[in-house]
Formats: structure tokens, C-alpha cells, sequence
């Protein structure tokens, strides 16, 4: 599979980038914070496999074809950006809500399941396409030609997958332990709030992205 010079260099780029945030913490910290480590697990598992289903797009080379058509890039992008912004609007609506009524009682009932959290967490992941780019323009500079670049770049998704898990239920118990905390109505409402602006924040700047 991947020689040891090449594998170890691709864990410490894809550590880094899996630990800088972005839609995936705000999401899986948010559900954490409202519905518990096993909700924060659930998201995050549906985040990896989002991105380990865009990793096999881009190993089977299906990418071709969504980057190769402006318009079916453009249409799967809005939809990510729609999607996001949804997320961010009903983020910002629970934070809008009467002190009582935040996080445990207007939130957890629309999302705080575990389906919900799981559906949250792949849907954010596979209606993106940036981590397509990201896949092909990442994954080619550790691969072997000498060896199956299917398996070598379903390895490193899977590498990729432990690693976004691990990192990410870390979170969602570190969350998890501060709960009490959140769930004070003021703290639940400025951090659905934030979150909010964030996704909404995200959501546009995807819509505006460039190839």
C-alpha cells in the first residue's frame, strides 16, 4: 500500500487540515452541545461518510464529470449553499426564540435525534463538492503509480475517516462535559446565535466560490 515515507507525511497533512474548523466542528459541537456525545458521534459519522463517499467519487474518477460540466457544478454547489444556509437560518430562529425556549426545548425537537443528527451531518458533507476538489487535487501527490491508485486512495479515505472520527467525538465529549454550562438559556442562545451566523457565513461563501 502506501511506503512509510509517503503515509506518514499524508496522517500529519490530513491531521491538521481534519483539525482546523469548519462546517463539520460547528455542526457536530452544536449537536453535541444540545442532544450529548452520542448525538455529536452520530453527525460525525455522518460527516465521514459524506466524505469517504466523495473520496470513492474521486477514486472511480465520476469527479470528471461533475467538474467538467459548469452548470451540474454550479446546481450541486447552490444546493450544498441552500443547504447550509438552512441550517444557519433555523440555527438563528431557535436563538430567536423566548430565553425558556432554546436548545433543549425548540431545538432538540426538530434535529436532536439520532437519525437527525446522522441526516445533518452527511447531508452537510455530500451536497458540498469542494472536498471532491479537495480529494483530487490532495490524494494524487501520495500515491504510488507502481500500485492500484483505487486502493491507495480508498486507504487514505479510510485513514482520513479514523482520523475526522477520532478528532470529532473528541469534541463532542469535550462538549458533552460542558453541558450544564450550555445549557443555561442566555449561553444556548448566543451559541445557536453564533452558529447560525456561521453556517449562514459558510453557506454564502460556497455559493460565491470559484472552482
Amino acid at each position: 500500500m502506501l511506503e512509510h515515507f509517503q503515509w506518514l507525511p499524508f496522517l500529519a497533512a490530513i491531521t491538521v487540515l481534519t483539525m482546523s474548523p469548519g462546517v463539520d466542528t460547528i455542526i457536530v459541537m452544536r449537536n453535541a452541545a444540545s442532544g450529548g456525545w452520542r448525538l455529536g458521534f452520530l453527525t460525525s459519522l455522518g460527516i465521514c461518510m459524506g466524505l469517504f463517499a466523495h473520496a470513492t467519487v474521486s477514486a472511480l474518477g465520476l469527479s470528471v464529470i461533475l467538474l467538467g460540466s459548469a452548470g451540474l457544478f454550479t446546481a450541486f454547489k447552490l444546493v450544498g449553499a441552500a443547504y447550509l444556509v438552512y441550517l444557519g437560518v433555523q440555527a438563528i430562529r431557535s436563538a430567536m426564540k423566548p430565553i425558556g425556549m432554546t436548545f433543549q426545548d425548540a431545538s432538540s425537537t426538530k434535529i436532536l435525534t439520532a437519525w437527525g443528527g446522522f441526516r445533518q451531518g452527511i447531508l452537510s458533507n455530500v451536497l458540498n463538492p469542494k472536498p471532491i476538489i479537495f480529494y483530487m487535487a490532495f490524494l494524487p501527490q501520495f500515491i504510488d503509480p507502481s500500485h492500484s491508485a483505487l486502493a491507495q486512495s480508498l486507504f487514505m479515505a479510510s485513514l482520513h475517516f479514523i482520523i475526522a472520527m477520532v478528532w470529532q467525538t473528541f469534541l463532542a465529549l469535550m462538549v458533552h462535559k460542558a453541558r450544564v454550562w450550555l445549557a443555561r438559556p442566555k449561553v444556548a442562545q448566543a451559541l445557536d446565535g453564533l452558529t447560525g451566523v456561521l453556517l449562514v457565513g459558510f453557506g454564502v461563501k460556497l455559493a460565491l466560490s470559484q472552482r
